[in-house]
């Protein structure tokens, strides 16, 4: 079986992960405090997600999204608020645009995946011109803030490692500070971004959760008695509400710096 996590699913990855974006993209958003007007670069854009977000709240003069996955940005663009968006395969350690060429960049959920985290931060600088925002936000992982964490957690004690992405620490927010700074932006600021999703019963969840690229197919490869075995582990995590919703909080950390004039 593959160790790396393949996006190749974009319908399945929005119900995984796409609401979980949405709801700390909201708060990320009121944070950021993005002008009208601004040209907008969304790197590992996925399935379109954050970047539906940017045209619905921020007025932009336009967004361009890149991503590894064609997959994914297939889905990206059946998404009724995106067909303004433009999206294009790339590599976000060498962004396919001149310098200059936004008002912002924006990395939601993407930082771990990427090999050399200081160069993709590098990049997201160089694209933005003076005085732009250069920005991202990130579970965080180190921190147990992950959505599906304690399920993480129980797949270990079971001696059943799910895919991990390839620089988990990057999400920190000491180390994420440290790259911005390395890349030569100032006015270098944070935030902790707490959100709470609701599931309708254990088995949204778990359907929930086997449409994951980090987790499904370790699931997929697991014996009946095994998957019965970690259903059980789970459910006293998962307790429901009076109405039968199970409510579950994850949280991210934040982060933005501006090109210096």
């Amino acid at each position: 079986m593959t160790t790396e996590i393949k996006f190749k699913d974009g319908a399945a990855y929005e119900r995984y992960m796409g609401k979980w974006s949405r709801l700390a993209g909201e708060t990320f958003l009121d944070w950021l405090d993005p002008k009208p007007g601004w040209k907008w670069i969304d790197v590992g854009c996925g399935n379109g997600a954050f970047t539906e977000m940017i045209l619905e709240r921020c007025a932009p003069e336009s967004v361009d999204g890149v991503d590894p996955s064609e997959e994914q940005l297939a889905y990206a663009r059946t998404r009724l608020g995106t067909e303004r968006a433009r999206f294009q395969l790339g590599d976000a350690m060498a962004l396919p645009f001149p310098d200059n060429s936004f008002d912002a960049a924006v990395m939601p959920l993407v930082i771990f995946f990427v090999p050399e985290p200081a160069k993709g931060v590098a990049e997201m600088a160089r694209v933005v011109c003076p005085g732009g925002v250069v920005t991202a936000y990130s579970w965080d992982i180190d921190g147990g803030g992950f959505p599906y964490a304690t399920l993480q957690k129980e797949m270990r004690d079971m001696g059943l490692m799910p895919l991990k992405p390839p620089n988990p620490d990057a999400s920190r927010m000491d180390i994420q500070r440290n790259f911005w700074i390395g890349a030569g932006l100032v006015d270098v600021q944070t935030k902790e971004i707490t959100v709470q999703r609701t599931f309708n019963g254990f088995e949204d969840y778990w359907a929930t959760i086997l449409g994951g690229p980090s987790m499904g197919p370790r699931l997929a490869a697991m014996k009946p008695e095994e998957i019965e075995n970690i259903k059980a582990r789970m459910r006293p995590h998962l307790p429901a509400d009076a109405s039968g919703l199970i409510h579950c909080t994850a949280r991210a950390n934040a982060i933005k710096g501006k090109v210096p004039d």
